[in-house]
């Protein structure tokens, strides 16, 4: 089994790949990068580009949008925790988690250092391999382990493969770097994070540190085999099929920026209204019944972005004014909006044995709105927009929702043809090209000017 693993994590290529995998795989990296950009608004991500600049000082990376330069270990930790921060890359339901948000940025972490410039298709290659070995050990941890952990616990093994993959590991060193990353890799109690919201998230860019330490280490010859999330018998039936079944293809994407089990019930909330042509002032009460975990998101007047995240009845309540949920709507003075907060004081959050049924695969929940009036309007079933489940996200979606992110952060020249780079990835020679678009715009006019001098 560790040989198909192995085999699979070095001799697949770009042409093995359906059609639709190498589709998913752009879908995957446009979303990741517009989602790092507008996590940059966010306090968490101002943290950690401070934190890695002065812990992980290096010349292999730079910060993206920032420019200063560190190791590829600060620059993964970074852009992780910055993806992350946001909460609104692509997610997993089998997984409960996601593996972009560690993926991408250890995949450019890696590109970004090599001598010989990799081509578009080889860096989705990679992505590809990164999220179906992560997913595929999530699922066996999942299975193994008794409480839920964060995703970095599982997306470190897949951070390890892509970096042992450009590492050109032998075999037994590529056995030991996903040893190591599992056992190195952060299980944190993900319902802590619920219960208490921080900055601490889902543990990606941990992993994705981990992740690529695991990798470098084997290379030095330390050892760490066998992963047992890999290796282990019992876990064979999930390996198997890998290179026949794809993973990635479960993906979906997130419209809002908040935990996704909060999304189906602002989607049947939003549902009614536009139905009903309900106003805010009209709602007496909004019942939510979903499942268990998704009642445990239960803070009605959050006090910070983290907060705001893992809540449920304050961005049901924000969506409710403004029918979108970005950095703007879950910061600074819109968290003490008083119209939002009494909205969100109405909402109510009932556990429902159908819904606790379909989880995790199915996240689900269905909305009664009473009025002023005393009448009484119900929802359908609903999964969140964009579910694979249901109605997944069109191309189209998702390159709006790109530009939607990037907006404020980048020029808007740059923002175009930073995601026509993305999208048509694959037709790209040089994969490097995507690093001066992603450095601010006085660190351009440095590099050039340094480059007319021959420096």
């Amino acid at each position: 089994m560790i040989e198909q693993v192995v085999s699979f994590i070095h001799e697949l290529q770009w042409q093995d790949l359906p059609i639709s995998v190498r589709h998913q795989a752009k879908r995957c990296l446009l979303d990741t990068i517009g989602c790092a950009i507008g996590a940059r608004q966010t306090q968490l991500s101002r943290i950690m580009y401070d934190f890695a600049a002065q812990m992980h000082n290096g010349k292999t990376n730079r910060l993206w949008l920032d420019g200063r330069q560190v190791s590829a270990l600060g620059a993964v930790l970074a852009h992780g925790t910055t993806i992350d921060a946001l909460d609104i890359h692509d997610n997993c339901n089998m997984v409960k988690g996601h593996a972009g948000v560690a993926i991408i940025p250890t995949v450019l972490a890696m590109v970004e250092q090599l001598e010989k410039q990799p081509s578009g298709q080889e860096v989705l290659t990679s992505i590809v391999i990164g999220y179906e070995i992560a997913i595929r050990t999530g699922l066996a941890l999942h299975a193994a382990a008794c409480d839920y952990h964060s995703s970095g616990a599982w997306n470190a093994l897949g951070c390890a493969a892509v970096a042992a993959r450009y590492l050109k590991l032998d075999a037994e060193s590529t056995r030991h770097a996903l040893g190591i990353a599992e056992y190195h890799g952060p299980r944190s109690q993900m319902m802590r994070c619920i219960d208490t919201p921080t900055m601490l998230k889902d543990g990606s860019g941990w992993g994705a540190m981990t992740g690529l330490s695991a990798a470098w280490m084997a290379h030095s010859g330390f050892t760490g085999a066998p992963a047992i999330t890999v290796e282990s018998e019992g876990h064979r039936s999930i390996w198997d099929d890998i290179g026949i079944e794809w993973h990635i293809s479960h993906q979906d994407f997130k419209r809002y920026a908040v935990c996704h089990w909060a999304q189906p019930a602002i989607a049947s909330t939003l549902q009614l209204i536009r139905i009903h042509h309900v106003s805010p002032g009209q709602i007496r009460e909004i019942r939510v019944f979903t499942f268990h975990e998704a009642t445990r998101l239960n803070n009605c007047r959050p006090q910070n972005t983290e907060q705001a995240q893992y809540s449920l009845p304050f961005p049901v309540a924000a969506a409710v004014f403004h029918n979108h949920l970005g950095p703007s709507e879950l910061s600074g003075a819109a968290l003490k909006n008083p119209d939002v907060l009494r909205l969100a004081e109405s909402v109510r959050l009932v556990e429902d044995d159908e819904c606790n049924a379909r989880f995790p695969e199915q996240q689900t929940a269905y909305v009664e709105i009473e009025l002023m009036d005393g009448k009484m309007l119900n929802s359908e079933w609903c999964f969140a927009p964009w579910d694979i489940l249901d109605i997944p996200a069109t191309d189209d979606e998702l390159q709006e929702k790109f530009h939607w992110l990037v907006g404020g952060n980048l020029p808007e020249e740059r923002a175009r043809t930073l995601g026509a780079l993305l999208w048509g990835y694959d037709d790209v020679m040089d994969a490097q090209a995507v690093f001066p678009l992603l450095l601010p715009a006085d660190v351009e006019k440095i590099n050039a000017f340094a480059k007319m001098r021959g420096e």
